[in-house]
């Protein structure tokens, strides 16, 4: 592929923490410049602007929602905050399909305080599936668990892997629970390609997710992720990998770094769709080096969004 070749830019799609300091219409409004066709949105912000109102607004402007997150925190063991926690995933399941989302991502949450048993928070995760599970089927929605990077077990996720992701989500009929490969999550474990071609093969990948992975860590390691193309994962390779396990959804930025949400958000975009060219490009056998451009296939509007938001597996 030709460094100049416009870019396929029909399934992509932009998490609202990539450009967080963008207010919902502006998101929505500069995606609709750039020719960006999906959002990605995060519950807090949208309750704040209104479910309703912000399915509307995305609906109005031609876009699709690719997922909402997040769901999950399912590990404690105390029984009332139990029932808490899958009446909000309830909830969560509810504002994902009024706002035309198909996917619910899942963050399965930490150890319990003073608990040392992961094995036995993970059977909680199992437990809550097997609940929520047939919930969602019947509303539309599909249930993807989100393996977070062994840094995060203690406090926020049990599931480290896309192995223990799929053994969980492997109890249950894909219509229900899948995964997500988030490259900045997995890309450390050699392990992660069989585990991509395994979920491909059982049509479990409900999302996938581009972040680069950077070092030094800040403090805190959540504002961890890397532009694209800034960090040591090699990109291109993992979109090649996912493609080749047979997904044909969105392919979503999702980025959390002080420095990009200290920048004017409308510019974090356009450059986050022009590396996501360059992720595309490189997968295609081209270069894969920082510091080239990407043209829209319609750069007076979004990309027609249905097909590939439809379906993510075929």
């Amino acid at each position: 592929m030709s460094p100049h070749t416009p870019v396929d830019l029909s399934r992509l799609s932009i998490n609202q923490m990539t450009v967080k300091q963008l207010s919902l219409p502006q998101l929505v409004d500069a995606c609709v410049e750039s020719g960006v066709p999906g959002v990605g949105l995060w519950r807090e912000p949208v309750r704040a602007y209104g479910v309703e109102a912000a399915a509307r607004l995305v609906r109005d402007a031609g876009l699709g929602v690719t997922t909402l997150c997040r769901g999950g925190f399912f590990t404690t063991a105390e029984p009332h905050a139990r029932v808490r926690a899958l009446d909000d995933n309830r909830a969560a399941i509810d504002e994902a399909a009024a706002l035309g989302t198909d996917t619910l991502v899942l963050v399965s949450g930490g150890l319990p305080e003073g608990s040392r048993d992961l094995a036995g928070a993970r059977e909680r995760v199992a437990d809550a599936l097997a609940e929520l599970g047939p919930y969602a089927r019947a509303r539309g929605v599909r249930l993807a668990i989100e393996p977070l990077h062994p840094m995060y077990a203690s406090d926020r996720c049990v599931v480290s892997t896309l192995g223990q992701a799929l053994e969980l989500a492997e109890r249950f009929p894909a219509e229900e629970v899948g995964v997500v490969v988030d490259t900045y999550h997995l890309w450390w474990d050699d392990r992660a390609p069989a585990a991509v071609a395994r979920a491909g093969a059982g049509g479990r990948i409900h999302s996938f997710q581009l972040a680069d992975w950077i070092t030094p860590l800040p403090a805190g390691v959540l504002t961890g992720r890397g532009q694209l193309g800034d960090g040591v994962i090699d990109l291109p390779g993992w979109y090649e990998r996912v493609d080749a396990a047979g997904y044909t959804g969105p392919v979503e930025v999702e980025l959390f770094n002080e420095g990009l949400w200290g920048r004017e958000g409308a510019e974090v975009l356009r450059e986050t769709v022009e590396r996501f060219g360059e992720v595309v490009r490189g997968g295609a056998g081209g270069s894969g080096a920082p510091g080239g451009s990407v043209q829209p296939l319609a750069s007076t509007g979004p990309t027609p969004a249905a097909p590939p938001f439809g379906s993510s597996v075929r």
